[in-house]
């Protein structure tokens, strides 16, 4: 049975005093035991928000780390210093850093293989922007980032993973696929899983959708047999939104 997975994406949002106040809020309006719910806090948040959950059903992560495991990179997060906070899992491959900061697929590699070594769950971001999306090339194009990362792992280590499917298209736009669009590029990304890993290793990977998810059409979206979840941005902010799309299932 795969796990329902809710994870919320601050972003470069909240000073440290109203990030731990809005995970105080979640904590307590979180009720259920069913949905594996996800913290994705600014670095210098996380030990405090660690320290504030004491709701079972809700974990920490990091929304980054870097790709090497220590030394000379002033401004740099490792996995290792992640771990040590307590948080548990780690975004990586957002479209956000490969846009914006040139995250490759030899740098997410790396980083990949360090949240590893360090116990952390990778939640790894693929999707298409919009020109791709236009061409109707979407399929291949978020097939290759899978091949180009993910795929050189073992099957073991592969299991350990979540995925966070992005169409970039839908992010911050308020546009958001539809339940169809979602449902199949989502089974797109399971039947690859499923070539590569075997139908077992594909049927157990819980596969967020990651495009403008809020709290009315997170139901909809839920409802998708190959939909497991959602990584979730703006709505995020907001306690009772985050609650009301951990609850849509």
């Amino acid at each position: 049975m795969r796990k329902k997975v809710v994870a919320g994406n601050w972003k470069c949002n909240t000073t440290l005093q109203e990030g731990v106040a809005l995970a105080k809020e979640v904590n307590d309006l979180v009720s259920t035991s069913d949905v594996v719910v996800i913290l994705g806090t600014p670095f210098i948040h996380i030990t405090e928000v660690v320290k504030t959950i004491s709701n079972s059903a809700i974990s920490v992560a990091s929304q980054n780390c870097a790709a090497e495991p220590k030394g000379a990179f002033t401004g740099e997060v490792s996995a290792e210093m992640v771990a040590s906070t307590g948080a548990k899992y780690v975004i990586l491959g957002h479209s956000e850093r490969r846009e914006y900061y040139a995250e490759t697929s030899e740098i997410l590699n790396k980083k990949i293989a360090l949240a590893l070594e360090n116990n952390l769950t990778p939640i790894y971001c693929c999707g298409e922007p919009l020109e791709v999306r236009e061409a109707g090339e979407q399929n291949q194009f978020v097939i290759n980032q899978l091949q180009e990362t993910i795929f050189n792992l073992s099957v073991e280590d592969f299991k350990k993973l979540i995925i966070a499917y992005e169409p970039i298209w839908a992010i911050g736009t308020g546009k958001t696929a539809t339940t169809q669009q979602a449902q199949e590029i989502h089974k797109v990304i399971r039947d690859a899983i499923a070539a590569k890993f075997g139908q077992a290793v594909a049927d157990g990977v819980s596969i967020l959708y990651g495009g403008s998810c809020n709290a009315q059409n997170a139901k909809e979206l839920f409802a998708n047999p190959d939909v497991d979840g959602g990584l979730i941005g703006g709505a995020s902010l907001k306690a009772a939104d985050f609650n009301a799309i951990v609850s849509a299932f």
